[in-house]
């Protein structure tokens, strides 16, 4: 491909995003920044959303009223309803569905998974294959394994479920109504409606603990 074929693509592409802009900027979207943010031709927004700078929206996604998206975040294939904060540095990948009144924080990544009302994803966490139920909350950390090498399976979280930071939950799993799981935990097995989980080691002291000295040995 030449030079000049490429500076046409690419000039086409700009005037194809400014007019994308200016469509949701006219809709009453508010756009910080808009030469930074790329949006898709099926976009749709409800109203009073707002979308920082940095922002790149694919195909197929939804943002509901009152909904605010904040910067370096990439959405694709995604619903999101009524009132919900994502951001900043989120990925919300294909088949992520957010109820109203959700929150996704920084550096979380999700993909093929609902989170339902009042629920919370706050940071450093991947949520895949999941579903979580109403006013839960997913510690920092916290991953779901999806994926064993040959097969994906599911995590099911229930409502008002608490899970501690740097969790990990080995699907196929689930976690019933009112349950909590310890922070830094390794969860396999299905866990009991207001049961705790932990599975972390006890902690380990050794009083007036000395490190052993180096012992030179000398060469003949």
């Amino acid at each position: 491909m030449n030079t000049n074929i490429k500076l046409k693509k690419a000039n086409a592409y700009r005037l194809s995003q400014e007019k994308l802009r200016n469509k949701a900027l006219s809709k009453g979207v508010n756009l910080i920044a808009p030469e930074t943010i790329f949006l898709s031709k099926d976009t749709k927004f409800g109203k009073n959303v707002t979308v920082e700078h940095y922002v790149i929206i694919g195909e197929k996604v939804k943002i509901g009223d009152n909904s605010y998206i904040k910067s370096f975040t990439h959405i694709e294939g995604t619903k999101i309803e009524n009132n919900v904060v994502v951001g900043p540095y989120a990925r919300l990948r294909p088949g992520t569905i957010l109820k109203s009144n959700t929150k996704i924080g920084n550096f979380v990544e999700t993909k093929k998974s609902s989170i339902n009302k009042n629920s919370k994803v706050n940071h450093l966490s991947y949520i895949g294959d999941t579903t979580i139920g109403k006013n839960s909350n997913i510690g920092a950390g916290t991953i779901t394994c999806n994926y064993d090498g040959v097969k994906k399976s599911k995590t099911k979280i229930s409502d008002n479920v608490f899970v501690g930071s740097n969790s990990a939950l080995v699907a196929p799993v689930k976690l019933e109504k009112n349950s909590i799981v310890g922070a830094g935990s390794v969860i396999t097995k299905n866990v009991k409606k207001n049961s705790l989980a932990i599975t972390r080691s006890s902690q380990i002291e050794v009083k007036n603990y000395k490190k052993k000295k180096k012992i030179r040995v000398q060469r003949v």
